[in-house]
């Protein structure tokens, strides 16, 4: 929730500083990570007053009064509270304020949201209630206007769409930040007016615009883009991305999600090339609730890059600073300095970085990873749980696949799933005919793919076929998460439970579904929009996680298979893609049939 401004704090802040008035919290005998100086410096006190840092120094006693609460540090190492960059709430399955109270206890104060998902089932009306919800939180929650709804327009139908007027608009919402990641970037390459005013509103809102480039063509298109005024990119996966972003005057941001694994890869540009890691940060982009739960959020990025090469107050000042910096808030948070946000973290290794104390606004938030705060949830209207419309009961027929008249066996273009990565593949083979349908091939792991219309209940079914799940069984995944459009995507070895996943979720209002040979096995109900539950986030986590386990039963040994699923549909990264106008080839932008010849 929204603390005094600086300059409203500025006369207790003063006070503080010079012994004149007792702070609010004080912590004794820490290590000050630096992250403007580079420096670790022991034996330093901070206080804290009306939220914010008044002063670091070597002995704050005179600042601590009969109400001033003390923590000891221990000699322990103060750090700033971690930023996450970029990031979907929708993606975790819960509310921003579950998404909080999981991440609050893994050193995360400060995130910065695209409720884009949301925005393409709702719209504007959507983004509201994230950004008035976020708004409420105890811990800094900005929200970026969503760019791209639809992300490719022409190629996809979403629930709801957003207008450049409208984007325009939300730049004078007191919680937007910026822009969200400007997914078309064929678009911006080819000066589409619609994308080349939101971005236009942006700048002149003085906010910044997220980017999103998914093309290894770093020639001229990649300076096309650059050139259309995104600051930022998390898209990329191999180490020349990031130093052409960086080159360019690009933040490159280095994501770790649940699935998207590109930090490894990309953090050799600083460990081996010596590019000046100002200009990096750190991100997760999707988190899945599992992971939030078991390994962490932010800590767990900087553990992983820790991990890989860089120092670690290399690592924090990515997660904290640069972020911050980026954003233009540099005088607000992402550091332990005079006037700043208080927000601290508590850590006995800088390397292992266990989250031992955790302070948001100067409150103590959470303790040796419990959530000590009390966070109500938060109450969302009935119309959100009201987006599911199929329009129909499906049967197993809407789920056949045709083979032209006369054809034993036909060569059909198959999606290739990528593991830990975003990507796929534009994969070409040849399946058998039986009784004039296209067969499954589970020998040469090939299983149908279905995108079942959900918005409008027009009953569209568009069928196609993929590869990479591992299915052996008989069995059916199906999933109203399914970015952008968040249509529902069913993939399955047998139509009688591919039809059954699908009409489940439409009784429940959406969310994602195991079934096998007629039983569910697994199901994780997202009542808000079809993306999120009102349950707390580690009910969410143990569904989801019995919803990976219930996909490993059936053969899948992907890692973090349901992310991959609900990325199926995703028509701005390439190569190959379903979407409910038929299968697109994202290389060239344009729908190709599902059959070669």
């Amino acid at each position: 929730m929204p603390i005094a401004s600086w300059p409203e704090s500025a006369p207790d802040l003063i006070d503080v500083a010079a012994g004149r008035k007792p702070a609010d919290l004080v912590v004794r005998n820490g290590q000050w990570v630096n992250v403007h100086s580079g420096e670790i410096i022991g034996g330093m006190d901070v206080a804290i007053i009306a939220g914010r840092f008044a002063a670091i120094a070597t002995d704050l006693s005179d600042a601590i009064g009969p109400q001033t609460q003390l923590i000891d540090a221990a000699g322990r190492y103060m750090v700033p509270g971690l930023c996450d960059g970029h990031m979907h709430v929708e993606s975790g399955m819960v509310t921003v304020t579950e998404f909080a109270r999981a991440v609050i206890p893994h050193g995360t104060t400060s995130m910065f949201i695209d409720p884009h998902e949301i925005a393409n089932v709702l719209g504007s009306k959507g983004v509201r209630l994230m950004h008035d919800e976020a708004m409420a939180q105890p811990i800094n929650v900005f929200v970026q206007a969503p760019s791209c709804v639809p992300s490719a327009p022409g190629l996809e139908t979403p629930g709801a769409t957003l207008s450049a007027e409208e984007v325009a608009q939300m730049m004078a919402w007191p919680n937007i930040i910026g822009l969200g990641e400007m997914m078309n970037f064929p678009g911006v390459i080819a000066k589409d007016p619609k994308m080349l005013a939101e971005i236009a509103a942006t700048q002149r809102a003085g906010k910044t615009v997220g980017g999103h480039y998914a093309a290894p063509d770093l020639g001229k298109p990649f300076a096309a883009y650059v050139a259309g005024g995104p600051a930022d990119d998390h898209e990329g996966t191999r180490k020349e991305d990031a130093i052409a972003r960086v080159r360019n005057g690009m933040r490159s941001m280095l994501r770790l999600g649940s699935a998207w694994f590109d930090v490894a890869a990309q953090v050799k540009a600083i460990t081996e090339d010596g590019l000046d890691s100002r200009n990096f940060v750190l991100c997760t982009d999707d988190s899945h609730s599992g992971t939030l739960v078991r390994e962490g959020h932010m800590d767990r990025v900087v553990r992983h890059a820790i991990a890989h090469g860089l120092k670690p107050l290399t690592a924090i000042q990515m997660a904290t600073l640069n972020t911050a910096t980026h954003f233009g808030l540099e005088r607000e948070l992402g550091s332990i300095t005079p006037g700043r946000r208080a927000d601290l973290i508590l850590t006995s290794d800088l390397a292992a970085l266990p989250i031992e104390l955790v302070i948001a606004h100067g409150v103590v938030m959470a303790e040796n990873g419990v959530l000590t705060a009390d966070m109500p949830a938060w109450d969302y209207p009935d119309y959100v749980r009201k987006t599911v419309n199929l329009g129909q009961t499906y049967a197993a027929g809407d789920f056949a696949i045709a083979a032209p008249t006369g054809r034993n066996a036909v060569t059909a273009r198959v999606i290739g799933v990528i593991e830990n990565q975003a990507g796929t593949r534009a994969l070409e083979k040849t399946l058998p005919v039986e009784d004039g349908l296209v067969a499954m091939d589970r020998g040469d792991d090939v299983c149908q793919i279905a995108l079942v219309e959900r918005h409008r209940g027009t009953g569209n079914v568009i069928n196609a076929l993929v590869s990479g799940f591992g299915y052996n069984v008989d069995c059916a995944v199906a999933s109203t998460v399914a970015h952008d459009s968040h249509h529902m995507i069913v993939v399955g070895t047998n139509r009688e439970d591919m039809a059954l996943a699908a009409n489940r979720l439409g009784d429940v209002g959406g969310g994602a579904i195991v079934v096998s040979n007629g039983k569910v096995l697994a199901l994780v109900e997202l009542p808000i929009a079809g993306l999120m539950s009102d349950e707390r986030a580690e009910i969410v986590a143990r569904k989801a996680d019995r919803l990976v386990e219930a996909m490993r039963e059936c053969g899948c040994t992907l890692n973090n298979a349901y992310m991959q699923h609900s990325l199926l549909a995703l028509v701005v990264i390439p190569e190959l893609r379903i979407s409910d106008k038929g299968l697109v080839d994202v290389r060239t932008f344009e729908t190709v049939d599902l059959f070669v010849n």
